[in-house]
């Protein structure tokens, strides 16, 4: 039990070790800290930590009526579940908190379920906010504009698809501030990542995160005194309760901290390692190269032939990717590929189904990826024209219910049999369309929020019976690239296509820069153009794209360097991450970051020197290593090899790159 104990401490994406001195883990300060909020707030009577009116009155009168029952039960050895029920005796409401404390983790995380028990409806239950807590710090002596001496917000862009996609910023929160921010048009992430680090004036603080694929909302607002006011929920929730009715509230997660903030961060992504990324199989996922046809097809409309055209040339050329992956138009969809929601194979196109391809891939030991984009419905479908009743209108395209049972039956049991028959090894889920008009032009104006939440909650569960049935299938959450990265889709799925946005280098970097610090598993894809173009794009899920992989005399030296390369630097994604310049698209500047393996007593530095960049060196201080420690350093191009204690990392690695745009990649290594 222990030793089961530590090593979730120490779990990491696909690679597990034993504890080394220097790891990064969690102190007893904080983890007295997340005990004490735990006990404090799910286990003896206390202020509520969330709100919301009932009937108009606030919950913060009521619930101090209403009858409270708790309970506390062992999920694991790293997991304590503690369950809140609050129970109005006049109309029958039931108020389930749902809290997971962890362990392992200064960690705690819970989710609110309302349920009408009653035999009538309820009064209006609104302006839910599942997260309602107020903080203190203590201001410094430095100036207010000093985020040494204020409440300092540290928060990412999300996805829109851009270069600066997963932008670090940061926010000082002086007296009076506020900050809101939100989810975009239905989707989680497409404005803003719903990750949050909050540093304290007192060199402390807490993460702070909402798990919704939908359309959620968070306030950081600043009093005039010493506190900090945080709400965070479903971004409109005003509707009545119908008998038997039980919705649920968006999933937040509190982590505390002490000390560096970037120690913080990556306390956080050992925890995602531990706790709340998928594993399939039950095994962490690997990194994996992958091929995608759809660049080399106009219109992404392939075919059966021409998929096994492009596999064979691959397998001729000795370049066998982990996966062989159909993109979007594989399905009967007329001249333009978004015409979704007619879910068989082409039989013009696929005349023995998707699985002619997946059995020859198979048999070259490749694995297979399809992609889908079940929630949209566009006119003239299959079920557009068969089932109008499941579809959900709005100002764009039309989304098909996932709150509708008889739709979430039939969705669920038809994909599952193509997933079987077809023999889909990753199954691919893309959305490219805001659904918030579709959920709100369906409510009532007694029932504000409610489309969404049945929505959002279907589809979940939807992801969740396909694991189940297929325990060892990965699913990658593409919506137009990263718009829907929040924590729920994160602990089902694994963004293989972080932005639509790439090829261009300064932006891809950015991104790896930015999501590094939360989400640790991600993917992209590039074509194999130069090797600076390539290593901008690194990534644990990486594709790769041959330009004419079928002209003959076909120059594949690079791509095989490459492959080769990418072998060698993904086992060193999982580490702990450190940013070591500061973030930018300026292409007169360097960029570089380190991932350190501590485990297992090596890293890597990647640092890249842009295209107008005059400087032809940079020094970067190294973190996380043992100062008396003697490292060895391989360039991967340059011959040989150079040694370097700790210390003298720390105080700073030359890196020397004559030309321009130009990258380096230097591994390290304890020295026996």
């Amino acid at each position: 039990m222990k030793a089961r104990i530590q090593s979730s401490i120490l779990a990491v994406l696909w690679m597990m070790s034993s504890q080394p001195a220097m790891a990064v883990a969690p102190t007893s300060a904080e983890m007295a800290e997340s005990r004490g909020w735990a006990e404090a707030k799910l286990e003896k009577s206390a202020e509520p930590f969330f709100s919301f009116t009932y009937d108009g009155k606030p919950s913060a009168e009521l619930l101090k009526k209403w009858d409270l029952t708790r309970a506390s039960r062992q999920l694991d050895a790293a997991r304590t579940e503690h369950t809140l029920t609050y129970t109005d005796p006049t109309t029958g409401l039931v108020l389930r908190c749902v809290g997971i404390e962890y362990r392992d983790f200064p960690t705690v995380e819970w989710t609110l379920y309302f349920k009408n028990t009653g035999k009538q409806d309820t009064p209006i239950l609104a302006d839910i906010q599942a997260l309602n807590i107020r903080v203190e710090g203590k201001p410094g002596t430095s100036s207010a504009s000093s985020s040494q001496s204020e409440f300092c917000l540290y928060h990412h862009t999300g996805c829109p698809s851009t270069p600066d996609d997963y932008a670090p910023h940061t926010q000082v929160l002086g007296p009076g501030f506020e900050k809101r921010v939100g989810g975009a048009g239905g989707r989680s992430t497409g404005g803003s990542l719903s990750y949050f680090n909050l540093a304290f004036p007192e060199h402390d603080g807490i993460i702070v995160v909402v798990g919704w694929p939908g359309q959620w909302a968070a306030q950081f607002t600043r009093d005039k005194e010493h506190g900090l006011h945080i709400t965070a929920g479903q971004e409109l929730t005003h509707f009545k309760l119908l008998p038997g009715e039980e919705v649920r509230t968006p999933l937040v997660v509190l982590q505390f901290w002490k000390g560096d903030r970037l120690r913080s961060q990556n306390i956080w992504r050992r925890w995602m390692a531990a706790h709340s990324l998928p594993r399939p199989g039950g095994k962490p996922m690997p990194p994996a190269w992958m091929v995608c046809t759809s660049d080399y097809y106009p219109g992404m409309k392939s075919s059966a032939a021409g998929e096994i055209k492009y596999a064979k040339a691959h397998v001729a050329a000795g370049c066998i990717p982990d996966y062989w992956w159909i993109d979007a138009g594989w399905y009967p969809c007329g001249s333009d590929w978004s015409n979704t929601g007619t879910w068989e194979p082409d039989p013009e196109r696929y005349p023995k189904g998707l699985r002619e391809v997946a059995d020859y891939v198979h048999s070259q030991g490749m694995k297979f990826v399809v992609w889908f984009e079940t929630e949209r419905v566009r006119p003239g479908s299959w079920l557009a024209k068969n089932h109008p009743e499941w579809v959900l209108r709005g100002d764009g395209d039309s989304l098909l219910n996932f709150g509708d049972l008889a739709a979430w039956q039939w969705i669920t049991n038809h994909i599952d049999q193509l997933i079987t028959t077809q023999g889909i090894d990753l199954y691919r889920q893309d959305f490219n369309m805001d659904p918030l008009s579709n959920w709100r032009r369906h409510d009532a104006p007694d029932r504000q929020g409610i489309t969404e939440i049945k929505h959002v909650t279907g589809f979940l569960a939807y992801w969740d019976e396909l694991v189940r049935r297929h325990p060892n299938m990965p699913i990658d959450c593409c919506s137009s690239g990263g718009h829907r990265n929040d924590l729920e889709m994160m602990r089902r799925s694994f963004p293989l296509l972080r932005s639509d946005y790439r090829f261009e280098p300064n932006g891809t970097q950015g991104h790896t820069y930015g999501m590094a610090s939360w989400i640790p598993y991600n993917g992209t894809g590039v074509y194999i153009d130069n090797v600076y173009q390539v290593r901008s794009h690194d990534c644990a899920w990486l594709g790769y794209g041959q330009r004419d992989p079928l002209k003959p005399g076909a120059d594949w030296t690079l791509m095989k360097r490459m492959v080769a390369e990418f072998r060698t630097k993904s086992a060193y994604l999982d580490g702990d991450y450190y940013p070591l310049l500061p973030y930018t698209l300026s292409d007169t500047v360097w960029m570089a970051w380190q991932f350190d393996c501590p485990e297992r007593g090596k890293g890597m530095v990647q640092a890249f020197r842009h295209a107008a960049c005059a400087a032809e060196s940079t020094t970067l201080k190294l973190q996380g290593l043992e100062p008396d420690t003697v490292y060895t350093l391989t360039n991967l191009d340059v011959p040989g090899t150079t040694e370097m204690t700790g210390r003298q990392l720390a105080e700073g690695l030359p890196v020397v790159l004559k030309s321009k745009p130009g990258s380096a990649v230097i591994l390290y290594q304890k020295k026996p």
